[in-house]
């Protein structure tokens, strides 16, 4: 839990979760267990984005109804991008199973290589739809955010840079954004919006 009360540190939560999941059922439609730090963080906050920048997408156990927006959807778009786009120098052999976590403003898309039996030791792997790679980072989902956060890789894993370094940064989870478009406000600026509640919906 260490490296999550570093990221409650860099980015408090601004509301109690509003995801409800049933891990056992994840777990049995997956074929896997998940890992402890994408559990806790969705306990913690929720679904939702960093700074209308990176989206930490809702868990769902296959099977279910699929949003536009969703770990289901976007573990099918990221295991096409696998099959046809190029891979860093130690992605070259390997044959991951894939399954998303993230997505980007850039269409970058965050997974974990699943393959591997224990899911705590799982690594991030990044598609960059800006240098049309994909790259492997040996650390969990969490530390992925806070290292992004305190510029902490030789060079910064996404294409949209607006969070690299950042240090500190706002999540907003899906019910959050929700409230504070139906109060009239830009739900990241806090400022008064006339249209905002248009799309509160």
């Amino acid at each position: 839990m260490g490296m999550l009360e570093t990221l409650r540190q860099l980015m408090p939560p601004t509301a109690e979760s509003d995801t409800s999941v049933d891990w056992a059922r994840m777990s049995e439609s997956w074929g896997k267990a998940f890992p402890s730090d994408f559990r806790h963080f969705i306990e913690a906050y929720g679904a939702g984005t960093i700074e209308d920048c990176l989206s930490v997408l809702r868990p769902e156990p296959r099977g279910a109804e699929s949003g536009t927006d969703d770990m289901l959807m976007e573990t099918v778009n990221a295991e096409s991008a696998w099959t046809r786009e190029p891979k860093s120098a130690d992605l070259v052999d390997a044959s991951p199973e894939l399954i998303a976590w993230g997505l980007d403003s850039s269409s970058d898309i965050l997974c974990w290589d699943a393959s591997g039996d224990d899911p705590e030791s799982w690594p991030v792997l990044v598609r960059s739809r800006g240098d049309n790679l994909w790259s492997r980072y040996d650390c969990g989902m969490v530390e992925f955010l806070v290292r992004v956060l305190r510029a902490g890789f030789a060079d910064c894993p996404l294409s949209n840079v607006s969070l690299w370094g950042k240090g500190h940064a706002a999540f907003l989870n899906q019910r959050e954004y929700r409230r504070r478009l139906q109060a009239g406000s830009d739900p990241w600026t806090g400022e008064p919006d006339p249209y905002a509640d248009m799309f509160g919906d």
